[in-house]
């Protein structure tokens, strides 16, 4: 997995913002600060408050700051807002479909056991990020390990259980399961 360069500075300039909540910054002084264009820092600046996570400030002491203060903002929410999920259907089945013809994959979704797994880890990935805040991401780099630990092995406790409805909602399962002696599902039940 990568995280994209728009991922990363984009995290960078949000934090920026989040040493000093309750101050704007400017594009050149984030820029400065994080070694980063000036234009490449107004596009990703665009796209966090095109999602609500920053909001200009007018005037003299204008520039740009955090809508919400570095506590309640997640790092899943920042991250989504600057990137693409690991696993989106059905793009990333079009993507990948090992077909020369676009969208036309080689495997049904019934037997796909790889589109649970990069389902599955999009879930567990998700929850984790969204346990973090960017507060979380300004603590010393001895506390912030301690507590990305913690926060970690407490996201690992809270995972939601995976099932067919919720991995494969595309799957018609009244459908699959008529068809129990043809095919048995490879993925874990609710029950």
């Amino acid at each position: 997995m990568k995280i994209t360069a728009q991922e990363e500075y984009g995290l960078r300039c949000v934090l920026q913002l989040a040493v000093a909540p309750d101050h704007s910054r400017t594009i050149a002084e984030i820029a400065a600060a994080e070694g980063l264009s000036q234009p490449y820092v107004a596009k990703l600046l665009a796209v966090l408050r095109q999602e609500g996570l920053v909001e200009s400030v007018r005037g003299r002491a204008g520039g740009y700051r955090l809508t919400q203060r570095p506590e309640n903002i997640q790092l899943g929410r920042v991250l989504r807002a600057l990137g693409q999920p690991l696993y989106d259907e059905p793009g990333y089945c079009r993507r990948h479909a090992g077909t020369e013809t676009e969208g036309s994959c080689v495997h049904s979704l019934q037997h796909c056991s790889l589109r649970a797994l990069w389902q599955t880890l999009e879930i567990w990935l998700r929850h984790a990020l969204d346990q973090l805040h960017l507060s979380d991401l300004l603590q010393s780099p001895c506390d912030l390990a301690q507590r990305l630990r913690q926060r970690l092995e407490q996201a690992i406790q809270e995972l939601p259980v995976a099932s067919e409805a919720t991995l494969i909602p595309a799957i018609d399962t009244a459908r699959l399961h008529s068809r129990t002696s043809e095919l048995s599902p490879a993925w874990p039940s609710d029950s």
